[in-house]
């Protein structure tokens, strides 16, 4: 940070005060960036009911890209031509007053939308240097006894923008204004006297502060298990994942009959890496369910997240077949990446499942294929004349073990994804 240096007798300057303000909030704004980047970035500024129709909006500060100064900084030029992020800080809180619409059945949706916002305030009557009398200094500027602003001041400013009523539930929510980012949405119907919390909600792009350095932990901090299909909505303030993902393990091969033993389900592929994301968009998400015997010749379904990264499903065992033998899967889960990878990652097939056993009078059926960090399904053992079913897999993406006479193949697992933030 830039420093002034003054002289014992030299004549004082106004930029000698003015120069370490500035210097102290370029410092502080390049701070800011190394560790929040240049986009807005909010803390604090939590939303709750007021008196009547109206919300308070807690203290908070709110981080935005801007410029040096605007305008002169008393005796210091404008700089406009410098990029700067600067913080807005509330240190009380803030009360908008908000209105129901008129006709019955309606609502509106209120856009709390936040800017930062510099201004110079707290005007005074100062005292200047009066040269013909130094000791009658002269009031106000020349004298004239005119008021003179004091500070300049960095707020976050604070807007309800109503969206146009409707029907109740087919009311929109306007968008934020240029500049602005969005905070909240407060809905108001017709009749209504007083906001309760349940009328406000998290505008859904809201870019508040994910984490305190207290909640950090070396890598990642935050964890979702996926273990149906559906989507994933990629959290504020969050371009990179840790994902983890299995494809559905195959199922054992049946035993086929008298004197006959299945083959294990071979294990789903696995792939484990970081990807770059846009913060809030959804991911397709798709869990590979676990092989059935009766299905797509027991073979797992594909485990994919979006276009990130897919793990396919194992293939089924094969069920026992002339000498009693059924032979383990030879296709376990294969894996593609796309481009969005961040580095390198780390991408195994699943394992195959063994062969059928027979040996003299004892069977015993293959076992499924393992996937990356679990063990495929157990293998059961008969006489080859009871039927008994294979074991079902249950670790993720693990195959399930083969039948042993008419007993039926286990299933395998199904896939699932673990993501981390």
């Amino acid at each position: 940070m830039d420093r002034n240096i003054v002289y014992p007798g030299s004549i004082p300057q106004d930029i000698d005060i003015l120069n370490p303000n500035r210097n102290t909030m370029l410092a502080l704004g390049f701070l800011i960036q190394a560790t929040l980047g240049t986009g807005t970035v909010v803390d604090g500024l939590a939303c709750s009911p007021a008196n009547g129709l109206a919300v308070s909006v807690g203290a908070g500060s709110l981080t935005q890209l801007s410029t040096v100064d605007a305008t002169d900084y008393g005796s210091l030029a404008a700089d406009t031509s410098d990029a700067l992020v600067k913080m807005g800080i509330n240190i009380s809180a803030t009360t908008l007053d908000l209105a129901a619409p008129a006709l019955p059945g309606e609502a509106v949706n209120y856009l709390i939308e936040a800017n930062f916002s510099e201004s110079d305030a707290s005007p005074v009557v100062l005292p200047f240097v009066n040269a013909a009398n130094p000791s009658q200094p002269f009031t106000g500027p020349n004298n004239t006894g005119a008021t003179t602003n004091s500070a300049r001041i960095q707020r976050v400013n604070l807007v309800a923008t109503a969206g146009s009523a409707a029907a109740a539930g087919a009311q929109g929510t306007p968008s934020p204004d240029t500049g602005y980012v969005g905070l909240y949405v407060v809905t108001v119907t017709a009749g209504q006297t007083q906001i309760i919390q349940s009328n406000i909600a998290t505008y859904p792009d809201a870019p508040f502060l994910a984490f305190k350095l207290p909640q950090l932990a070396p890598g990642v901090s935050r964890m979702a298990v996926l273990t149906s299909s559906g989507s994933w909505t990629v959290p504020n303030q969050v371009s990179l994942l840790k994902v983890r993902l299995w494809g559905g393990g195959g199922a054992g091969g049946n035993g086929g009959g008298t004197g006959y033993v299945g083959g294990g389900g071979a294990g789903g592929a696995y792939v484990e890496g970081f990807f770059d994301v846009s913060p809030g968009s959804v991911l397709g998400v798709t869990l590979g369910a676990g092989g059935e015997v009766s299905i797509n010749s027991g073979r797992g379904g594909d485990t994919a997240l979006g276009t990130l990264a897919t793990a396919g499903g194992g293939g089924g065992g094969g069920a026992g077949s002339a000498g009693g033998v059924g032979l383990g899967s030879i296709y376990p889960g294969s894996w593609a990446l796309g481009s969005a990878v961040f580095g390198n990652a780390y991408v195994t097939d699943g394992l195959g499942g063994q062969n059928g056993i027979v040996a003299g009078s004892t069977l015993i059926s293959g076992q499924g294929g393992g996937a990356n960090g679990g063990c495929g399904a157990l293998s059961a053992a008969g006489d080859g004349s009871t039927n008994v079913s294979g074991l079902t897999a249950n670790a993720p993406g693990a195959g399930g073990s083969g039948g042993i006479a008419s007993g039926s193949g286990g299933t395998g697992s199904p896939g699932q994804i673990i993501i981390e933030w």
